[in-house]
């Protein structure tokens, strides 16, 4: 899975924005102020953390070994994902699409509330 696909998928989000407040090693993807991906772009393979439901996240790392609790995250919430090929790209994005509507479940209701409007007005 290549750095650019993750890019373009997270940033193909609704206000999704992209940072680097830890230093350029690692990019960090957010949904207003809320932190939905972080990935470590100098890593091979690439690993990526991602917020994950407590439940779905301890049975991912049951199942696939390149699930591991969230890297310097709150292991409850957070997974890292190692891209060495052993996941399908779709489940990939899916658990991107999943940790973003955490965030995004997480804001307070108003700005929740802006997300939806900004989206039914096509911004």
């Amino acid at each position: 899975m290549k750095l650019d696909d993750i890019r373009a998928h997270c940033l193909g989000k609704d206000s999704a924005t992209e940072e680097r407040p830890f230093g350029p090693k690692y990019l960090v993807f957010k949904v207003l102020y809320k932190v939905f991906a972080i990935v470590a772009t100098d890593t091979i393979p690439l690993r990526m953390n991602l917020k994950c439901d407590p439940e779905d996240a301890l049975a991912f790392r049951d199942i696939y070994a390149a699930i591991r609790p969230g890297y310097h995250m709150n292991k409850r919430h957070w997974n890292t994902i190692i891209l060495d090929g052993s996941l399908p790209e779709d489940f990939v994005f899916e658990m991107i699409d999943d940790s973003y509507g955490l965030a995004v479940k997480g804001l307070p209701m108003v700005d929740q509330r802006k997300l939806k409007k900004g989206k039914q007005q096509g911004i």
